[in-house]
């Protein structure tokens, strides 16, 4: 099979790159490089410069000839998003529409999102499963669900398979140690926690410590990036044989806290980490749990690597290079 991964140099597209590449299919990889790692694409793939704005050059690659492609090229911080929305009103809607529109024209019938549990917003009810109300409480989570709903309408319209995959928290590295480039600027709690055990940050800030958990501070559903990799295959391989489109959570199912996550770094990287309690952060709800009944049941999908000691291992085994 022939895949063109628009964002595959990133931190979750390389990982994907692998997995597609490792079972034979011929991968492209199209990226503008802006966060992304030129040292992660494999030799074996083939590397496209392009950004997803520019339509141009977009639609040269897609007119190459592909049997699906996989998007993972939004930009994804939610905080920014709530700043300057601009960016991601272009990037992600604008970027998205281009890609959709390109897939139309050059005869690209399956397509998969690369979308996140954003879309939820404040948990109605845990576990969350693909049923629950979709109301995103930042911008970030509103884009995605656009894009989803633009390619329900494109498919209804023009006959264009998609799978949707809803994220949880990606976290983790290659076990086998070969995908080590790190995040820029990253925000989400885990790099934060290496930054801080190796000094690039002073200390970890925990936002809360009075939350209705275990143990007092926020719970999230952290998922290996491995185990993404591999609902990405499973789901190109289902639109494809199918011929139907497919919305699923992708998660573990179960959750870490703030606390757990700390001191399992601490354990493996034998740094003390400093850390400080400091005041909740606005819209942080206690805990964000998923049900991914669905894509075992339909994908034959189960997470692998998921374990908190796989996920603080693999990431200190990068970080501490």
């Amino acid at each position: 099979m022939r895949v063109l991964l628009l964002g595959g140099a990133g931190y979750i597209g390389t990982h994907v790159a692998l997995d597609f590449i490792e079972r034979g299919d011929s991968v492209g990889i199209y990226d503008n490089l802006s966060s992304g790692f030129m040292k992660n694409i494999l030799p074996e793939s083939t590397f496209y410069q392009g950004d997803i704005l520019d339509a141009a050059r977009l639609g040269e690659v897609l007119s190459i000839g592909w049997d699906a492609v996989v998007h993972l090229a939004a930009f994804k911080a939610a905080g920014e998003s709530m700043t300057n929305p601009e960016k991601y009103s272009i990037n992600n809607i604008t970027g998205s529409l281009n890609i959709i529109i390109g897939c139309i024209k050059h005869n690209i019938k399956n397509f998969v999102l690369s979308s996140s549990a954003a879309v939820y917003g404040e948990p109605a009810y845990i576990p969350i499963d693909e049923k629950h109300p979709t109301n995103p409480e930042n911008y970030y989570g509103y884009t995605k669900l656009a894009i989803e709903r633009h390619l329900e309408w494109y498919s209804n319209l023009k006959g264009l398979n998609y799978a949707s995959l809803r994220y949880f928290n990606a976290a983790g590295y290659d076990s086998n140690g070969r995908m080590t480039g790190i995040e820029r600027d990253p925000a989400n709690l885990i790099p934060v926690v290496m930054e801080a055990a190796l000094g690039k940050r002073k200390l970890l800030k925990i936002f809360g410590n009075d939350y209705d958990t275990r143990d007092g501070t926020g719970v999230r559903d952290y998922i290996h990036v491995s185990d993404l990799a591999d609902g990405h295959v499973k789901a190109v391989d289902y639109i494809v044989s199918k011929n139907k489109n497919l919305t699923v959570n992708l998660g573990s199912e179960h959750g870490l806290s703030v606390l757990e996550i700390l001191n399992e770094s601490r354990k493996v990287s034998g740094r003390e980490i400093p850390a400080e309690i400091t005041a909740r952060r606005p819209g942080d709800p206690a805990g964000l749990i998923a049900s991914s009944s669905k894509a075992k049941k339909l994908l034959g999908w189960k997470p692998k690597y998921s374990s908190i000691e796989t996920i603080i291992s693999t990431t200190w085994a990068v970080y501490k290079q």
